[in-house]
């Protein structure tokens, strides 16, 4: 039974609750120069400097607050971003003082704001909770030189302690990246204590991953569970269930391709998808 709002905790909530979200994105690039071009067009739509956008969003939708920001671009293809967030916030003088906070993010907050008012609203109350929280993204863009079926993957994990849900996050970053096969997991670990000592393991009702996503989103996608209940472990997996020629082709027009060549690769993209979503080599 989770918890409600009548229930009185000691101490702290320390649950921990990580969300891992994996989306892949398929693509079709034939020659050299078009999986060169692939590469260049991801490395270039999902920089460090735009994931760093994106995790910050999702610190702002959980309702967190980022302390610390590391990233990185990677030569020849790849980025890595990682946010430490806390559920309050945090003034200045109880800050780490190794933390970018002071720097980066102001400078990040303030482009973003115009203005600097969501600056000075971080340094207002002491934050309970700080070493557990974080939200980190990598990208993998990949090819294979006999292969003109390439992909780009993401990978982000949202962990979080207290009251801080990283599922409220879930729709944005699936709208965040166009995804034709998502992996998630999602799992509370610890346990926390009322007044008279009992040990709660989780502090919300879950069944599914699927309760947290838009049913809107959900129309567009075929998807199973796989739940280990007694443990708080929840897995979800999701395939697009229609696929446009045109949205996986990279430079290429539909049109210029024979009806064959349609076929044949619409068949091995849609194969492609298939062992992603089953996580094993099928055909």
């Amino acid at each position: 039974m989770g918890l409600n709002g009548k229930i009185q905790l000691y101490g702290f909530n320390n649950l921990t609750k990580t969300l891992s979200f994996n989306i892949y994105d398929i693509s079709y690039a034939h020659t050299e120069r078009e999986k060169k071009e692939f590469i260049e067009y991801i490395d270039e739509q999902y920089n460090s400097e735009r994931l760093t956008g994106i995790l910050y969003e999702v610190t702002n939708i959980i309702g967190a607050y980022v302390l610390n920001i590391s990233k990185q671009d990677y030569d020849p293809e790849g980025a890595s971003v990682t946010l430490l967030i806390s559920e309050e916030m945090i003034p200045p003088d109880a800050m780490d003082p190794s933390c970018n906070q002071c720097t980066m993010i102001q400078d990040f907050l303030r482009e973003r704001t115009g203005d600097g008012e969501h600056i000075g609203a971080l340094r207002d109350t002491i934050v309970a909770h700080l070493d557990k929280s974080h939200v980190s993204v990598h990208t993998y863009p990949e090819f294979h030189p006999n292969n003109d079926i390439s992909s780009f993957r993401v990978d982000i994990d949202v962990s979080t302690c207290g009251k801080v849900s990283p599922l409220n996050a879930l729709n944005f970053l699936i709208g965040s990246f166009d995804s034709d096969v998502i992996t998630m997991d999602y799992r509370i670990r610890g346990f926390t204590r009322d007044m008279d000592g009992k040990k709660y393991y989780k502090d919300h009702e879950i069944n599914s991953i699927q309760n947290y996503i838009d049913e809107k989103t959900l129309e567009r996608y075929d998807a199973i569970d796989v739940n280990v209940y007694q443990s708080n472990i929840f897995h979800t997996k999701m395939i697009l269930k229609e696929m446009v020629l045109a949205d996986y082709l990279f430079n290429v027009d539909p049109r210029e391709l024979t009806p064959d060549v349609r076929i044949s690769l619409r068949d091995r993209i849609s194969k492609e998808m298939l062992e992603i979503y089953h996580g094993k080599n099928i055909y």
